[in-house]
């Protein structure tokens, strides 16, 4: 039984990993190139929240009671959406602190290399 629960809930998970439009975009986020898109996604918060609103609306005023899981998941959508800003920043300022390190080291190379040049040039 909890192998067929196991396997279940690892289903589910790599289904809405590959295939929801909020996760596709925290995937393209952590990349190096998506870093800077962090805080705009943040906005986005504040449309899911007023898509919850809505629904919330829209159940008070009899609608069907299936409109609480898209509540749900709305308000779920808009926390990863604001947790993604601050940690995409933190996560560009190490990229390019990693990216400076790594620029420093390499011009401390060519640099290093240019009087070892120098030096067996003039023994010839």
């Amino acid at each position: 039984m909890i192998r067929l629960l196991w396997t279940a809930s690892t289903q589910v998970r790599y289904f809405l990993r590959r295939y929801m439009p909020s996760n596709i975009l925290l995937d393209l986020i952590r990349t190096r190139n998506g870093l800077k898109w962090g805080v705009p996604a943040m906005l986005l918060a504040a449309t899911y929240l007023g898509v919850a609103a809505w629904c919330t609306t829209l159940i008070e005023s009899g609608g069907p009671g299936w409109l609480h899981l898209v509540v749900l998941i709305c308000i779920w959508n808009a926390l990863k959406m604001v947790v993604i800003g601050p940690v995409s920043v933190v996560l560009l300022v190490k990229a390019r602190a990693k990216e400076r390190h790594a620029r420093k080291r390499a011009e401390r190379e060519v640099d290093a290399e240019v009087p070892q040049r120098e030096l067996t040039r003039s023994s010839r």
